[in-house]
Formats: C-alpha cells, structure tokens, sequence
C-alpha cells in the first residue's frame, strides 16, 4: 500500500526537499576529492548525501551520531535523504570529524544562499557572546603540581606492579599454568581442593548475609540502625521525632507549673519554662536537613598565579555563566535585523571586550566571501564589550553600551554632539541617551538574543559534543549555518 519510490513519501514544502536542494548547489568537490567512489573494495557513501544528513540532523537540533544511525532506519524524511540505506553512526561520526574545515566553506555557501533570498542584509548588525559547555567536566581541571602528582603516581604504581610480577614469576611471562597443574595426576587433587574452598566461602558468605539481614530487621523494628547507627535517610526523621519528644516535655512542665500556681490561687511566677535542650534539638535537624540537600561546588580557581588545565579537554577554559560556572569556550554570533547571522567565531576568552574587534573583522570577511556588497550600517554591542580601545578602534560605526539597558532607558535624554572634550565612554554614553541613538540600541537585543534562545532551548545545543578548539569551531559553525537554513526555509 505504500508509494513504490521513498520520494513520494513526504509533501512537496518539506524541510527535508529544501536541504537537499541547499546541499545541491554548495561545492562539494573537495569532499569528492576526498571520497572517490571507484576503485577497489566496497562502494564509499556519496559524501553529497552524507553531507546533506548532518545538516539535516543539525537542523533538528539532532547530533548524536547513534540516533542519526537509528533515525535512518525508523523515520521517513531521513531514509528518502539515504535513499533506504542506513549508514554506520563510525560512518557519520568519521565524516564530521574529517571535514571540520569544510565547516567555514559550508556557512559562507548558505549565506550566499540566504543573500539570493533577500535575508542577508545588514544595514544593523547585532553581536553577542554566550558560554557554551564543551566536553569536559570542571573536576577535570588540574594544577601542573597535580598534573605532576598524577604522572609520579602512576609511573610509581607501574614500578610497584612489575616488581609485584618479578617477585611471583621471575623471568616467566605469568600466564602460564603452575608447576604442581601441569602434571595430570596432581592437576585433579588441586581442583578438586579448590571447588571445595569455593563451596565454604560460598556457604559462609550465605550464612553472613542472613544473620546481617535478621540484625538489620531487628533494629528496625527497635527504631534504631544496626549497631547504633541511624539508618541512611532517616536522619531528618530521628531529629524530628526528638524534637517533638523535647516540646512535648516542655508542654506538660508548663502545664504543671500552671496548674500547681491555679490551686494555690495565684500567676505562674516567671517567664514560662523553654528548656534548656530545646536548642540542642533545633541544631540538630537542621544539621540533618542541611546534610541531604545537595552541596554546591565551590566557584573553581580562577587565580592567575597557579593555572590549571583539564585533563579531558586542554584547550576549555572555565566560564562564568549565570546559572553558574562551565568548562566550555565562548561563542560569538552577528546577526542582522532579520535573524539571520553574518558571522561566528569561538573564543577561549571569557571576558567579550577582547571580541569587539575580532567580531568586526569577521563581519567584513564573511560578507566579503559571501559576495554581499551591501556596507554594515552600525553595528551594536552590549556593555561586555566597552573599553576605550573598542570605541576607537577603527572600522563600521558602532554603538557599545556603557551600562545596563534599563539604567540607560531612565537616564534623562540629550540631543545634538557631545560636549567639547568628552572622553570616548563619555561620548558614546551621550549618544546612546539620544532618541535617535536609543532607538537604534534597543533593535540589539531583540536581534542577536534569540537566536541563542532558539540554539539553546529550541534545538538543544547547551554543550558542544567535540573537544579542541578548532573542532568546536567547526561545530559551531554548522550550528550557525543549519541555523540560516531554517531562516532561508521559513522565509521561502
């Protein structure tokens, strides 16, 4: 009952037909170059398509190369892109690990594409920088001392392992069978000693386990932990039921007190009894309490006199983020008024005013490869970005905010130059509080932000799955480009 051809599977408008015809007009000789499909051995993958896979993949937020692998077996839009064949996730994952420097090719093809559609026009360029985590773990990060430590221990546990071995064999290689297993008459005796030591540990093992779970059951029943210890997870409860215990106490030594002062016809003397141990008790949940919450890690060490590398990814750096702190790098995006990004580039730096200037030269690079003449109007950046040598360096007029967006919407409004003998951040403030310089800042974040929104939540790029530097710029390249393809296919 289904079509005979794969391609009548999916309606005219999908997602799927238009990156095919992306890919088909991009160059993909040097992949060719790379992949012949003749010769000897069995029939390479026409790299055309595994090249349209992945961006396909990345256009739905997919990257994982085993649900790739998976995907193209159960779901329709990827196997009409195969056409019914189902490549190995070695496959896909070699082929974006081999390629990372067609990325840039890639992302200057789609913006072309994108200029083609009328979406690359950048009379108003925003930029900005997010924290991505690579793959790495903060914990992985080791002083040179550390790192030193680790090497000494290790070659130091080798030394003690092959002298262990020199002591038992000697010159023997150790994987031979002894002395007394060789010989078949005395090679059943040794077995059959060594089944019955393995029955009574064994049936000592069993009888220890029964009596540990009857003591265990014991002191469960009397409310306490075995051998006195309060059992795991009921420390919050132990505190409370004593606490409880302590303000009954306290209740009825008030009631007595009140009682014995009503019989003899008088008040209470005194403030009313606390005791003196309630205090204790209170500490003591706390304690409890405060134990099962999870600990936060400290901020990692960010001094610069002992510098740290992590082991599982040198090249990260530790970035302060909102929601905390990350080992990952700082990627950059420029983006003109309709969401479409001119630009990327991933930096170790946390800090963005190093990525002023570096993100204008990349602006003007992109859009010359890309063949777009149109001239940057303005270009506007957040107040990460200020510093005196970013609003004088040379290059597109540019507007760098000198504080936060709301102090700046309540600061009183000027008109015309800036006085005589402003400084630079003086200068720049003033025109920032002018309507036509207000108006013009407030399109930044409605551009740039979104586009890290869509990237982040929508298609659920947080982390970057590759590790090294220029890896991670590759990767965050094609986000960038799969990104426009999404811009170029709504707007078509």
């Amino acid at each position: 009952m289904l079509p005979p051809s794969v391609r009548d599977w999916l309606p005219e408008g999908h997602l799927v037909w238009f990156v095919l015809d992306v890919v088909a007009r991009v160059d993909t000789s040097r992949l060719h170059a790379k992949h012949p499909r003749d010769g000897v051995g069995r029939r390479a993958f026409d790299p055309d398509m595994l090249l349209a896979l992945l961006v396909y993949s990345y256009c739905l937020g997919q990257r994982s190369s085993r649900q790739i692998e998976r995907l193209c077996e159960v779901d329709v839009a990827y196997r009409v892109i195969c056409a019914n064949r189902a490549p190995d996730h070695t496959t896909i994952a070699r082929f974006r690990q081999g390629h990372q420097d067609e990325a840039v090719r890639l992302f200057t093809d789609v913006l072309m594409i994108c200029a083609e559609c009328g979406l690359a026009k950048v009379g108003v360029v925003a930029v900005d920088g997010t924290k991505m985590a690579g793959a790495a773990s903060l914990k992985a990060n080791r002083t040179r001392a550390q790192l030193e430590a680790e090497v000494a221990k290790m070659l130091a546990e080798a030394d003690a392992v092959d002298a262990g071995e020199d002591d038992l064999f000697g010159g023997d290689r150790g994987d031979g069978l002894p002395a007394e297993l060789v010989d078949r008459s005395s090679r059943a005796a040794r077995l059959d000693a060594a089944l019955a030591e393995l029955e009574r540990a064994q049936q000592a093992r069993q009888s220890e386990a029964r009596n540990f779970v009857e003591l265990e059951a014991q002191a469960q029943r009397e409310g306490r932990g075995l051998r006195g210890r309060v059992p795991v997870g009921r420390e919050v409860e132990r505190a409370e039921a004593a606490l409880a215990r302590q303000l009954q106490r306290v209740a009825l030594k008030r009631e007595r007190v009140e009682r014995e002062a009503a019989a003899q016809g008088r008040k209470p003397k005194g403030p009313p009894p606390k005791g003196h141990r309630v205090a204790v008790y209170e500490a003591r949940l706390a304690r409890a309490k405060a134990d099962q919450q999870p600990r936060r890690e400290p901020p990692p060490s960010t001094d610069a006199r002992e510098p740290r590398a992590n082991v599982s990814d040198p090249q990260s750096r530790v970035m302060k983020t909102p929601q905390g702190w990350v080992q990952g790098f700082n990627a950059q995006a420029a983006a003109n008024e309709l969401g479409v990004v001119i630009a990327g580039d991933v930096t170790q730096q946390g800090n963005d005013s190093w990525q002023c200037q570096p993100m204008m030269a990349a602006t003007m690079a992109s859009l010359e490869a890309a063949g777009i003449d149109d001239n940057v109007g303005i270009m506007l950046f957040d107040a990460g970005y200020l510093s005196d040598a970013n609003l004088n360096a040379d290059g597109p007029d540019r507007l760098i905010a000198t504080g936060k967006s709301h102090t700046l919407r309540k600061s009183e409004p000027t008109t015309g130059p800036p006085p005589d003998g402003s400084s630079a951040t003086a200068a720049m403030e003033h025109r920032l509080r002018t309507p036509e310089g207000a108006e013009l800042y407030k399109k930044r974040q409605h551009i740039i932000e979104p586009i890290f929104g869509t990237i982040k939540e929508t298609r659920g790029f947080r982390r970057f799955s590759r590790r090294g530097l220029d890896a991670v710029k590759a990767e965050w390249l094609l986000i960038l480009a799969t990104h426009n393809i999404n811009k170029a296919y709504k707007h078509a």
